[in-house]
């Protein structure tokens, strides 16, 4: 079978954006591969949201995740150009330059070794000397080197078989009898051996520092990735909300208008028969104004004073001055208005609740840590549970123990990104809870502030809750607290509290700067001759969608 690199061409592996072969390739719903990094910045500086290659436009930004099919092939063909690579530099290795022994007068031989003593390179027939004669064969000899003059002192033209460590420099035997003669001295063999060492460590701690750097550089796009997702995740809770606030305000809306058309075609009604009424008295008062005039023109006296009586008083009519026609449209708005308040109240009541259902997506696993509780504290089997005891438990001392304060610890520690817990805290009369530092000491009585690395709220006396800031806050709480949630966000520096049960916000420690781990911290304080025996319990977080 053929191998995916002898199948595809480096032109298929490339990306169209930086012409290299992709680096964590991604591909866009129209089918197209880039490098991840180089299609982000291509979108950032582009006004559109379009492929690179065939310019379809997208409505909402793609998610880019790494195309792991893809991205395999790619390893395979990077891996294979680095084999043909090595083969093609595959030369026979390049011979040393060859050293001609000083000695010989016609033909030059090689050089087989040079001396330090005599400063010259021989070949094995002049060499022979070198092996034969007593005085001779205590000369240093190397391996030949071409620039023999450096390995010999300038000054006394001998070995430079020593080093100097005071000046830091190589040195005769006779330079240690002069100048360096109070210097520390010690055989170059055997600085080099130090060096080396030296060296090593140098060598494992620069490739620590660059792996601690790459690792960086995950824990970034790491972080980029986790608040991109967040981010999109707020926002379409956002949109959500205010798309019920919308649909509240058009619903009054359209309930107002709809109340102000039937106020009107009942005052058009009422009008209506005002008229109609106000019409027919008019007739009646026209008929007698009628007879009042021909009466009054008549010369039959006895007639008008025997009709009198019922002229002159008007004919029955209404009183019409108080009468009118009722437009309080205002007070009819102002209740739509009112109820519309009430309305939107109750979607703004709804949002500590999306709040907490958001947070809770970074709900962790807590378990205690038995090696950081106080000797008094009893622990459940699971690690879920701790209450006072009453009783020293004869456990060894550790730097890591609480000596005095009833804490305990829980057993992972957090340096970056989100996480969340919850706590029941129900009957108990006293209580602590928070995040504490891993260098933040554990002997002896201990201070509770951001200051000393502590960041936490507690109970007292049943119904005294306090937030120990700097300085401590007293807390107004409408209820009995049964369940505490704590959520610490390690880049914001945030620290908040909240109460489970009716998913509102306690207190929350902001503009804090975390500079190393931080644990779950919990003290279920004194039993209080059994008042407070009742546990802290960590419980599990109930994600809601």
């Amino acid at each position: 079978m053929a191998s995916s690199s002898s199948l595809l061409s480096e032109d298929e592996f490339q990306c169209s954006i930086c012409l290299d072969v992709f680096t964590d390739p991604v591909t866009t719903p129209c089918g197209h591969n880039f490098c991840m990094v180089c299609l982000r910045e291509y979108w950032n500086s582009s006004s559109h949201c379009q492929c690179p290659l065939c310019k379809e436009e997208f409505s909402r930004r793609p998610e880019l995740r790494v195309n792991t099919f893809i991205s395999g092939l790619t390893a395979q063909f990077k891996k294979s150009l680095q084999v043909k690579s090595s083969r093609s530099s595959e030369k026979p290795p390049s011979k040393p330059k060859k050293i001609l022994c000083d000695s010989c007068t016609e033909t030059k031989m090689e050089a087989l070794k040079s001396c330090l003593d005599c400063g010259v390179s021989y070949c094995s027939d002049h060499l022979t000397l070198h092996k034969t004669t007593p005085k001779l064969k205590k000369h240093k000899l190397m391996d030949p080197v071409e620039n023999l003059q450096d390995y010999i002192c300038q000054n006394h033209e001998r070995p430079l078989e020593l080093f100097c460590r005071d000046d830091q420099t190589c040195v005769c035997r006779f330079c240690t009898e002069t100048d360096h003669k109070t210097h520390s001295t010690v055989p170059v063999e055997q600085e080099s051996g130090e060096k080396k060492t030296q060296l090593g460590k140098t060598q494992a701690d620069v490739q620590q520092m660059i792996q601690d750097r790459m690792k960086k550089i995950e824990e970034i796009n790491h972080s980029v990735d986790l608040n991109k997702k967040n981010t999109e995740k707020e926002k379409a809770d956002s949109v959500e909300v205010f798309r019920a606030l919308v649909r509240c305000i058009e619903r009054s809306q359209a309930e107002l208008l709809e109340v102000m058309e039937e106020k009107q075609k009942a005052a058009e009604r009422q009008a209506e028969e005002l008229i109609k009424e106000l019409e027919q008295e008019i007739t009646e008062l026209k008929r007698r104004d009628t007879e009042l005039e021909q009466i009054s023109h008549t010369e039959d006296h006895l007639h008008l004073l025997q009709v009198y009586p019922s002229l002159c008083r008007p004919p029955p009519t209404k009183t019409w001055t108080d009468v009118r026609i009722n437009t309080h449209l205002r007070v009819e708005t102002l209740r739509v208005l009112s109820q519309l308040q009430e309305a939107l109240s109750e979607e703004m009541e709804k949002l500590p609740e999306i709040k907490l259902k958001r947070i809770q997506q970074y709900a962790v696993d807590v378990t205690l840590d038995p090696d950081t509780a106080h000797p008094d504290l009893m622990l459940s089997d699971d690690g879920k549970q701790v209450k006072h005891g009453n009783i020293r438990q004869k456990i060894p001392d550790s730097p890591q123990r609480f000596n005095q304060c009833s804490c305990v610890l829980g057993k992972e520690g957090f340096s970056s990104g989100r996480f969340y817990y919850e706590v029941q805290v129900r009957g108990k009369s006293n209580w602590d809870l928070g995040v504490i530092s891993e260098s933040s000491n554990r002997k002896g009585k201990i201070k509770a502030s951001p200051e000393n690395g502590l960041w936490s709220i507690w109970l007292r006396n049943e119904t005294e809750y306090k937030a120990r800031d700097s300085p401590p806050v007293l807390l107004s709480l409408n209820q009995v607290l049964q369940k505490v949630g704590v959520f610490v966000d390690y880049e914001e520096g945030l620290v908040s509290f909240y109460d489970v049960d009716t998913s509102s916000h306690i207190y929350s420690f902001t503009g804090q700067s975390f500079t190393e781990k931080i644990y779950p911290y919990f003290s279920p304080c004194l039993n209080d001759g059994g008042k407070n025996s009742a546990p802290l319990i960590i419980t599990p977080v109930h994600h809601h969608k």
